[in-house]
Protein backbone atom coordinates (compact mmCIF):
# COMPACT_ATOMS: atom_id res chain seq x y z
CA UNK A 1 0.00 0.00 0.00
CA UNK A 2 1.56 3.20 -1.22
CA UNK A 3 1.35 5.93 2.14
CA UNK A 4 2.64 9.14 0.33
CA UNK A 5 2.76 12.72 1.88
CA UNK A 6 2.46 16.03 0.46
CA UNK A 7 5.64 18.04 0.10
CA UNK A 8 6.85 20.45 -2.12
CA UNK A 9 10.19 19.79 -3.70
CA UNK A 10 12.05 22.24 -6.17
CA UNK A 11 8.54 23.63 -7.44
CA UNK A 12 6.70 20.39 -8.24
CA UNK A 13 3.78 19.06 -5.91
CA UNK A 14 3.54 14.78 -4.41
CA UNK A 15 -0.30 13.89 -5.24
CA UNK A 16 -0.74 11.94 -2.47
CA UNK A 17 -2.34 9.39 -1.52
CA UNK A 18 -2.32 6.76 -4.54
CA UNK A 19 -5.85 6.71 -5.82
CA UNK A 20 -5.85 3.37 -4.96
CA UNK A 21 -5.36 3.34 -1.60
CA UNK A 22 -5.24 5.36 1.45
CA UNK A 23 -3.50 8.44 2.24
CA UNK A 24 -1.79 9.29 5.48
CA UNK A 25 -3.68 9.83 8.74
CA UNK A 26 -2.30 13.19 9.47
CA UNK A 27 -4.91 14.95 11.79
CA UNK A 28 -4.95 14.11 15.42
CA UNK A 29 -8.05 12.04 15.34
CA UNK A 30 -7.35 10.29 12.69
CA UNK A 31 -4.82 8.63 14.96
CA UNK A 32 -6.79 8.31 17.91
CA UNK A 33 -8.90 4.68 18.58
CA UNK A 34 -12.50 5.25 17.43
CA UNK A 35 -15.13 2.34 18.35
CA UNK A 36 -16.84 2.41 14.59
CA UNK A 37 -15.54 0.81 11.68
CA UNK A 38 -14.38 3.21 8.56
CA UNK A 39 -16.22 2.68 5.85
CA UNK A 40 -13.82 0.72 2.93
CA UNK A 41 -13.55 2.87 -0.43
CA UNK A 42 -14.16 1.47 -3.30
CA UNK A 43 -11.38 0.39 -5.46
CA UNK A 44 -10.99 1.30 -9.13
CA UNK A 45 -12.53 -2.25 -9.85
CA UNK A 46 -15.67 -1.71 -7.88
CA UNK A 47 -16.88 1.76 -9.12
CA UNK A 48 -16.17 0.57 -12.83
CA UNK A 49 -19.62 -1.38 -12.82
CA UNK A 50 -21.73 0.93 -11.01
CA UNK A 51 -20.51 3.51 -13.05
CA UNK A 52 -21.12 1.61 -16.55
CA UNK A 53 -24.69 1.22 -15.34
CA UNK A 54 -25.44 4.76 -14.75
CA UNK A 55 -23.88 5.68 -18.05
CA UNK A 56 -26.34 3.18 -19.59
CA UNK A 57 -29.15 4.33 -17.51
CA UNK A 58 -28.23 7.82 -18.80
CA UNK A 59 -27.78 6.97 -22.41
CA UNK A 60 -31.53 5.38 -22.48
CA UNK A 61 -32.89 8.63 -20.79
CA UNK A 62 -31.03 10.78 -23.25
CA UNK A 63 -33.09 9.09 -25.93
CA UNK A 64 -35.84 9.46 -24.66
CA UNK A 65 -35.07 13.06 -24.09
CA UNK A 66 -35.94 12.80 -20.15
CA UNK A 67 -33.61 15.53 -19.12
CA UNK A 68 -34.37 15.19 -15.38
CA UNK A 69 -33.79 11.57 -15.47
CA UNK A 70 -30.08 12.52 -17.07
CA UNK A 71 -29.70 15.33 -14.44
CA UNK A 72 -30.16 13.07 -12.17
CA UNK A 73 -28.16 10.26 -13.58
CA UNK A 74 -25.41 13.12 -13.75
CA UNK A 75 -25.25 14.07 -10.16
CA UNK A 76 -25.10 10.89 -9.02
CA UNK A 77 -22.50 10.09 -11.41
CA UNK A 78 -20.32 13.02 -9.99
CA UNK A 79 -20.94 11.58 -6.56
CA UNK A 80 -19.75 7.93 -7.44
CA UNK A 81 -16.57 10.50 -8.61
CA UNK A 82 -17.28 8.33 -11.85
CA UNK A 83 -15.86 11.75 -14.09
CA UNK A 84 -12.69 11.81 -12.43
CA UNK A 85 -10.41 9.32 -14.60
CA UNK A 86 -7.74 9.21 -12.06
CA UNK A 87 -9.66 6.78 -9.89
CA UNK A 88 -11.94 5.69 -12.89
CA UNK A 89 -10.25 5.28 -16.23
CA UNK A 90 -9.95 7.66 -19.07
CA UNK A 91 -13.10 5.47 -21.13
CA UNK A 92 -15.50 5.54 -18.02
CA UNK A 93 -14.57 9.28 -17.04
CA UNK A 94 -15.20 9.97 -21.13
CA UNK A 95 -18.39 8.63 -21.16
CA UNK A 96 -19.33 10.69 -18.15
CA UNK A 97 -17.92 13.92 -20.04
CA UNK A 98 -19.95 12.85 -23.13
CA UNK A 99 -23.34 12.42 -21.29
CA UNK A 100 -23.08 16.17 -19.75
CA UNK A 101 -21.96 17.33 -23.19
CA UNK A 102 -25.30 15.43 -25.12
CA UNK A 103 -27.45 16.88 -22.04
CA UNK A 104 -25.68 20.77 -22.60
CA UNK A 105 -26.10 20.68 -25.88
CA UNK A 106 -29.94 20.21 -26.15
CA UNK A 107 -30.67 22.20 -23.06
CA UNK A 108 -31.98 25.84 -23.07
CA UNK A 109 -30.42 28.88 -21.69
CA UNK A 110 -32.21 27.90 -18.84
CA UNK A 111 -31.45 24.42 -18.26
CA UNK A 112 -27.94 24.76 -18.99
CA UNK A 113 -27.50 27.31 -16.26
CA UNK A 114 -29.38 24.25 -13.83
CA UNK A 115 -26.61 22.28 -15.13
CA UNK A 116 -24.24 24.75 -14.30
CA UNK A 117 -25.06 25.01 -10.84
CA UNK A 118 -25.47 21.32 -9.78
CA UNK A 119 -21.71 20.97 -11.38
CA UNK A 120 -20.60 23.97 -9.35
CA UNK A 121 -22.54 22.25 -6.00
CA UNK A 122 -21.39 19.27 -6.18
CA UNK A 123 -17.76 20.62 -6.10
CA UNK A 124 -16.68 19.71 -9.87
CA UNK A 125 -13.98 22.08 -11.41
CA UNK A 126 -14.63 25.02 -13.31
CA UNK A 127 -12.05 23.17 -15.38
CA UNK A 128 -13.80 20.11 -15.60
CA UNK A 129 -17.43 22.09 -16.61
CA UNK A 130 -15.18 24.64 -19.46
CA UNK A 131 -14.25 21.15 -20.51
CA UNK A 132 -17.66 19.53 -21.18
CA UNK A 133 -19.57 22.69 -22.40
CA UNK A 134 -16.68 23.45 -24.96
CA UNK A 135 -16.30 26.89 -23.73
CA UNK A 136 -12.72 26.32 -23.43
CA UNK A 137 -12.21 30.69 -23.72
CA UNK A 138 -12.20 31.50 -19.99
CA UNK A 139 -13.43 34.94 -20.36
CA UNK A 140 -16.40 33.28 -22.52
CA UNK A 141 -17.06 31.00 -19.71
CA UNK A 142 -17.04 33.84 -16.98
CA UNK A 143 -19.65 36.03 -19.32
CA UNK A 144 -21.87 32.39 -19.56
CA UNK A 145 -21.52 32.45 -15.53
CA UNK A 146 -22.91 36.28 -15.10
CA UNK A 147 -25.58 35.98 -17.34
CA UNK A 148 -26.78 32.90 -15.50
CA UNK A 149 -26.08 34.47 -11.91
CA UNK A 150 -23.97 31.80 -10.94
CA UNK A 151 -20.58 33.14 -8.65
CA UNK A 152 -17.96 30.26 -8.86
CA UNK A 153 -15.24 30.75 -7.74
CA UNK A 154 -11.83 29.28 -8.74
CA UNK A 155 -10.56 27.02 -5.84
CA UNK A 156 -6.89 27.67 -5.17
CA UNK A 157 -4.89 24.96 -6.89
CA UNK A 158 -2.10 23.10 -5.31
CA UNK A 159 0.24 24.41 -7.76
CA UNK A 160 -0.69 27.68 -6.05
CA UNK A 161 -0.19 26.28 -2.52
CA UNK A 162 3.33 24.17 -3.85
CA UNK A 163 4.21 27.89 -4.94
CA UNK A 164 3.85 29.62 -2.00
CA UNK A 165 5.22 26.88 0.40
CA UNK A 166 8.51 26.54 -1.94
CA UNK A 167 8.86 30.80 -1.02
CA UNK A 168 8.44 30.19 2.28
CA UNK A 169 11.14 28.15 2.37
CA UNK A 170 13.54 29.94 -0.10
CA UNK A 171 13.17 32.58 2.87
CA UNK A 172 14.61 29.91 5.13
CA UNK A 173 17.54 29.14 3.01
CA UNK A 174 16.46 26.52 0.63
CA UNK A 175 17.49 26.82 -3.19
CA UNK A 176 17.98 25.07 -6.45
CA UNK A 177 21.28 24.77 -6.12
CA UNK A 178 20.73 23.93 -2.07
CA UNK A 179 18.73 20.67 -3.40
CA UNK A 180 21.53 19.80 -6.09
CA UNK A 181 24.18 19.82 -3.63
CA UNK A 182 22.24 17.47 -1.30
CA UNK A 183 21.32 14.85 -3.89
CA UNK A 184 25.50 15.19 -4.80
CA UNK A 185 26.18 14.63 -0.98
CA UNK A 186 22.94 11.49 -0.70
CA UNK A 187 24.72 9.62 -3.88
CA UNK A 188 28.35 10.50 -2.98
CA UNK A 189 29.64 12.91 -4.67
CA UNK A 190 31.76 15.48 -2.93
CA UNK A 191 30.97 19.07 -4.38
CA UNK A 192 33.45 20.50 -2.57
CA UNK A 193 36.18 18.37 -4.43
CA UNK A 194 34.87 19.15 -7.93
CA UNK A 195 34.73 23.01 -7.22
CA UNK A 196 38.26 23.00 -5.93
CA UNK A 197 39.33 21.28 -9.53
CA UNK A 198 37.45 24.38 -11.34
CA UNK A 199 34.40 21.84 -12.42
CA UNK A 200 31.03 22.83 -11.02
CA UNK A 201 28.97 19.89 -10.31
CA UNK A 202 25.36 22.01 -10.26
CA UNK A 203 26.09 23.44 -13.43
CA UNK A 204 23.45 21.57 -14.68
CA UNK A 205 20.84 23.93 -13.87
CA UNK A 206 22.29 26.41 -15.86
CA UNK A 207 19.93 27.57 -18.86
CA UNK A 208 17.23 25.17 -17.43
CA UNK A 209 14.89 28.72 -17.59
CA UNK A 210 15.21 28.80 -21.66
CA UNK A 211 13.03 25.47 -21.47
CA UNK A 212 10.03 27.14 -20.27
CA UNK A 213 9.73 27.35 -24.32
CA UNK A 214 8.15 23.90 -25.47
CA UNK A 215 9.55 24.26 -28.89
CA UNK A 216 13.00 24.11 -27.36
CA UNK A 217 14.72 21.18 -29.99
CA UNK A 218 15.63 19.77 -26.01
CA UNK A 219 12.31 18.58 -25.81
CA UNK A 220 11.90 16.94 -28.99
CA UNK A 221 15.16 15.04 -28.33
CA UNK A 222 14.04 14.07 -24.79
CA UNK A 223 10.15 12.80 -26.71
CA UNK A 224 12.34 10.99 -28.96
CA UNK A 225 13.85 8.99 -25.85
CA UNK A 226 12.10 9.27 -22.51
CA UNK A 227 9.53 11.21 -22.73
CA UNK A 228 6.22 10.00 -23.08
CA UNK A 229 3.97 12.15 -24.62
CA UNK A 230 -0.07 11.00 -24.18
CA UNK A 231 -3.80 12.52 -25.39
CA UNK A 232 -6.64 12.63 -23.25
CA UNK A 233 -9.44 14.19 -24.85
CA UNK A 234 -8.54 18.17 -24.50
CA UNK A 235 -5.36 17.22 -22.49
CA UNK A 236 -1.49 16.50 -23.18
CA UNK A 237 0.43 14.69 -21.03
CA UNK A 238 3.74 14.91 -20.88
CA UNK A 239 5.18 11.79 -18.44
CA UNK A 240 8.41 10.37 -17.48
CA UNK A 241 8.98 7.67 -14.93
CA UNK A 242 12.36 6.93 -13.38
CA UNK A 243 13.37 4.72 -10.29
CA UNK A 244 16.91 6.39 -9.71
CA UNK A 245 17.83 8.91 -7.68
CA UNK A 246 19.40 11.18 -9.92
CA UNK A 247 16.17 11.00 -11.88
CA UNK A 248 14.07 11.73 -8.80
CA UNK A 249 15.25 15.11 -8.63
CA UNK A 250 16.03 15.76 -12.60
CA UNK A 251 13.12 15.13 -14.09
CA UNK A 252 10.63 17.24 -11.78
CA UNK A 253 13.13 20.19 -12.23
CA UNK A 254 13.12 19.76 -15.54
CA UNK A 255 9.16 19.36 -16.17
CA UNK A 256 9.04 22.19 -13.45
CA UNK A 257 10.06 24.69 -16.12
CA UNK A 258 6.93 24.50 -17.79
CA UNK A 259 4.57 23.87 -15.12
CA UNK A 260 4.48 22.34 -11.80
CA UNK A 261 4.46 18.65 -12.23
CA UNK A 262 2.54 16.16 -10.07
CA UNK A 263 3.67 12.67 -8.94
CA UNK A 264 2.46 8.78 -8.75
CA UNK A 265 4.43 6.47 -6.62
CA UNK A 266 4.09 2.70 -7.84
CA UNK A 267 5.40 -0.62 -7.40
CA UNK A 268 6.66 -2.65 -10.19
CA UNK A 269 8.73 -5.96 -10.05
CA UNK A 270 12.70 -5.77 -10.47
CA UNK A 271 14.21 -5.71 -13.45
CA UNK A 272 16.30 -8.42 -14.64
CA UNK A 273 19.36 -6.19 -14.45
CA UNK A 274 19.25 -5.29 -10.38
CA UNK A 275 18.41 -8.70 -9.47
CA UNK A 276 18.63 -7.85 -5.45
CA UNK A 277 15.91 -5.77 -5.64
CA UNK A 278 12.35 -7.41 -5.46
CA UNK A 279 10.05 -4.94 -6.07
CA UNK A 280 11.45 -1.16 -7.52
CA UNK A 281 9.78 1.55 -6.64
CA UNK A 282 8.98 3.72 -9.78
CA UNK A 283 8.21 7.53 -9.51
CA UNK A 284 5.89 8.68 -12.63
CA UNK A 285 6.24 12.18 -12.96
CA UNK A 286 3.41 14.37 -15.10
CA UNK A 287 2.27 17.75 -16.22
CA UNK A 288 -1.30 18.04 -18.38
CA UNK A 289 -1.54 20.81 -20.84
CA UNK A 290 -3.59 22.17 -23.56
CA UNK A 291 -3.83 20.53 -26.76
CA UNK A 292 -2.16 22.46 -28.44
CA UNK A 293 0.67 23.39 -26.08
CA UNK A 294 2.50 20.74 -27.47
CA UNK A 295 4.34 22.16 -30.35
CA UNK A 296 6.07 18.76 -32.00
CA UNK A 297 4.34 16.00 -33.85
CA UNK A 298 2.77 13.43 -31.37
CA UNK A 299 3.90 10.22 -33.59
CA UNK A 300 6.76 10.51 -35.82
CA UNK A 301 7.86 8.17 -38.96
CA UNK A 302 11.50 8.09 -40.54
CA UNK A 303 10.61 10.90 -43.05
CA UNK A 304 9.21 13.18 -40.80
CA UNK A 305 12.08 12.99 -37.93
CA UNK A 306 14.82 13.00 -40.45
CA UNK A 307 13.15 16.23 -42.38
CA UNK A 308 12.63 18.00 -39.01
CA UNK A 309 16.05 17.43 -37.88
CA UNK A 310 17.61 18.38 -41.73
CA UNK A 311 15.83 21.54 -40.73
CA UNK A 312 18.00 22.80 -37.43
CA UNK A 313 20.97 24.73 -37.14
CA UNK A 314 24.15 23.35 -35.86
CA UNK A 315 23.46 24.56 -32.48
CA UNK A 316 19.29 22.98 -32.26
CA UNK A 317 21.06 20.11 -33.72
CA UNK A 318 23.21 19.92 -30.63
CA UNK A 319 20.32 20.52 -28.26
CA UNK A 320 18.29 18.23 -29.74
CA UNK A 321 20.94 15.31 -29.42
CA UNK A 322 21.22 16.90 -25.49
CA UNK A 323 17.90 15.80 -24.72
CA UNK A 324 18.53 12.31 -26.26
CA UNK A 325 21.15 12.28 -24.52
CA UNK A 326 19.72 13.25 -21.42
CA UNK A 327 16.63 9.96 -22.00
CA UNK A 328 18.62 7.72 -23.85
CA UNK A 329 22.15 8.41 -24.07
CA UNK A 330 24.90 7.61 -21.06
CA UNK A 331 28.56 9.13 -21.61
CA UNK A 332 31.24 6.83 -20.32
CA UNK A 333 34.85 6.99 -19.14
CA UNK A 334 36.79 4.13 -19.54
CA UNK A 335 40.10 2.68 -18.17
CA UNK A 336 42.47 0.29 -17.46
CA UNK A 337 46.11 -0.22 -17.97
CA UNK A 338 46.24 -0.25 -21.47
CA UNK A 339 43.14 1.41 -22.56
CA UNK A 340 41.62 5.03 -22.41
CA UNK A 341 38.47 5.18 -23.88
CA UNK A 342 35.70 7.99 -24.01
CA UNK A 343 31.60 6.55 -24.95
CA UNK A 344 29.30 8.42 -26.11
CA UNK A 345 25.68 6.53 -26.80
CA UNK A 346 22.77 6.44 -27.40
CA UNK A 347 20.10 3.37 -27.23
CA UNK A 348 16.43 2.06 -28.67
CA UNK A 349 15.09 -0.98 -28.07
CA UNK A 350 15.45 -3.47 -30.85
CA UNK A 351 12.31 -3.88 -32.38
CA UNK A 352 10.20 -0.68 -31.79
CA UNK A 353 9.08 2.38 -33.39
CA UNK A 354 12.42 4.41 -31.89
CA UNK A 355 15.12 2.10 -33.28
CA UNK A 356 14.93 3.95 -36.75
CA UNK A 357 15.88 7.07 -35.49
CA UNK A 358 19.30 5.31 -34.93
CA UNK A 359 19.86 5.10 -38.26
CA UNK A 360 18.73 8.68 -38.70
CA UNK A 361 20.76 10.09 -36.57
CA UNK A 362 23.86 8.46 -37.04
CA UNK A 363 23.95 10.01 -40.53
CA UNK A 364 22.83 13.21 -39.76
CA UNK A 365 25.34 13.80 -37.42
CA UNK A 366 28.40 12.44 -39.48
CA UNK A 367 27.18 14.70 -42.41
CA UNK A 368 26.63 17.57 -39.91
CA UNK A 369 29.50 17.20 -37.74
CA UNK A 370 32.15 14.74 -39.55
CA UNK A 371 31.54 12.77 -36.07
CA UNK A 372 31.29 9.19 -37.02
CA UNK A 373 29.50 6.65 -35.22
CA UNK A 374 28.43 3.12 -35.36
CA UNK A 375 25.09 0.99 -34.03
CA UNK A 376 26.13 -1.62 -31.83
CA UNK A 377 23.51 -4.77 -31.19
CA UNK A 378 23.87 -5.57 -27.33
CA UNK A 379 21.77 -7.75 -25.45
CA UNK A 380 18.39 -6.03 -25.09
CA UNK A 381 18.69 -2.98 -27.34
CA UNK A 382 21.12 -1.03 -29.77
CA UNK A 383 23.01 1.75 -29.35
CA UNK A 384 24.59 4.38 -31.76
CA UNK A 385 27.84 4.69 -30.26
CA UNK A 386 30.73 7.53 -30.47
CA UNK A 387 34.18 6.37 -29.15
CA UNK A 388 37.30 8.47 -28.56
CA UNK A 389 38.57 11.43 -30.23
CA UNK A 390 34.41 11.19 -31.75
CA UNK A 391 33.04 11.35 -28.50
CA UNK A 392 34.78 14.30 -26.99
CA UNK A 393 33.80 16.10 -30.25
CA UNK A 394 30.27 15.87 -29.67
CA UNK A 395 30.73 16.40 -25.80
CA UNK A 396 31.83 19.76 -27.18
CA UNK A 397 28.90 20.40 -29.26
CA UNK A 398 26.01 19.29 -26.57
CA UNK A 399 27.83 19.97 -23.15
CA UNK A 400 25.88 23.37 -22.67
CA UNK A 401 22.80 21.59 -23.30
CA UNK A 402 22.66 18.84 -20.96
CA UNK A 403 20.93 19.18 -17.79
CA UNK A 404 20.84 15.02 -16.88
CA UNK A 405 22.82 16.17 -13.46
CA UNK A 406 25.20 12.57 -13.74
CA UNK A 407 25.58 13.10 -18.03
CA UNK A 408 26.82 16.78 -17.28
CA UNK A 409 29.07 16.53 -14.44
CA UNK A 410 30.77 13.60 -15.95
CA UNK A 411 30.97 15.77 -19.41
CA UNK A 412 32.37 18.35 -17.59
CA UNK A 413 35.22 15.89 -16.37
CA UNK A 414 35.98 14.88 -19.22
CA UNK A 415 36.58 17.81 -21.09
CA UNK A 416 38.31 19.26 -18.19
CA UNK A 417 41.01 16.21 -18.52
CA UNK A 418 40.98 16.92 -22.32
CA UNK A 419 41.49 20.35 -21.91
CA UNK A 420 44.48 19.96 -19.65
CA UNK A 421 42.92 21.50 -17.20
CA UNK A 422 43.14 18.46 -14.61
CA UNK A 423 45.67 15.47 -14.56
CA UNK A 424 44.72 11.85 -14.97
CA UNK A 425 44.75 11.02 -11.53
CA UNK A 426 42.69 13.55 -10.34
CA UNK A 427 40.32 12.70 -13.45
CA UNK A 428 40.43 8.91 -12.18
CA UNK A 429 39.48 9.97 -8.34
CA UNK A 430 36.71 12.92 -9.16
CA UNK A 431 34.97 10.26 -11.91
CA UNK A 432 35.15 7.09 -8.87
CA UNK A 433 31.50 8.15 -7.39
CA UNK A 434 29.80 9.01 -10.40
CA UNK A 435 29.99 5.60 -11.53
CA UNK A 436 27.32 2.84 -11.42
CA UNK A 437 28.38 -0.83 -9.46
CA UNK A 438 27.24 -3.06 -11.47
CA UNK A 439 25.15 -6.11 -10.61
CA UNK A 440 25.27 -4.78 -6.90
CA UNK A 441 23.33 -2.41 -4.54
CA UNK A 442 23.92 1.39 -5.59
CA UNK A 443 22.87 4.29 -3.80
CA UNK A 444 22.14 5.47 -7.54
CA UNK A 445 19.79 3.30 -8.50
CA UNK A 446 16.53 2.46 -6.92
CA UNK A 447 16.32 5.17 -4.36
CA UNK A 448 14.60 7.54 -6.22
CA UNK A 449 11.41 8.26 -3.81
CA UNK A 450 14.38 8.50 -0.99
CA UNK A 451 16.64 10.98 -2.65
CA UNK A 452 12.82 13.08 -3.48
CA UNK A 453 12.80 13.27 0.45
CA UNK A 454 16.44 14.29 1.21
CA UNK A 455 16.43 17.03 -1.48
CA UNK A 456 12.88 18.21 -0.84
CA UNK A 457 13.01 22.11 0.32
CA UNK A 458 11.40 21.25 3.78
CA UNK A 459 14.53 18.86 4.70
CA UNK A 460 16.58 22.01 4.69
CA UNK A 461 14.61 22.91 8.19
CA UNK A 462 14.12 19.31 9.73
CA UNK A 463 15.84 16.76 7.14
CA UNK A 464 14.40 13.36 7.24
CA UNK A 465 15.06 10.39 8.92
CA UNK A 466 15.33 6.85 7.47
CA UNK A 467 12.24 5.52 9.51
CA UNK A 468 9.72 8.66 8.06
CA UNK A 469 11.01 7.81 4.54
CA UNK A 470 10.48 4.37 4.99
CA UNK A 471 7.00 4.89 5.96
CA UNK A 472 6.01 6.83 2.74
CA UNK A 473 5.80 3.62 0.98
CA UNK A 474 4.70 0.06 2.73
Amino acid sequence: MHRIRCFAVGGFKINGPSTKDKGPMDRKEDLEPSNEASQPQPTQAGRIKPCTELIRQAMKCLENNDKDCVTRLIEELVRNQCHDGRLIGKEIADGVRGIVHELWLVSNHEEGCRLLRILRDLGVSRSWARIVTRITNPRQFNERLERCGISWKSRATRNDVVKRIEGLLRRLGWSEVRMCEELWRFVGVDVDEFRRHGIEPCAWLEGLESLRDLRRPYWFGLRASDLSVKEFGDIIRLEIDTTSSVGAVFFPTLLNTVKTPSLIVKRERGAPAVKYVQKQIVLTFYVDLGVNKWPWPMKLNGDEFERILNGFSDEELSEFLAGEIDGDGSVVYYYNDETELVFVYITACKACPKRYTLEVLKEIIARRFGIIGTINQLENADALVFRSRNAVRLLRHIVKYVHHPLKRLRAELILAYYDGRISHEELMELYKPTRYKQGKDDIKRNRGLETLAQAAPQTHTHGGTKHEIESMVD
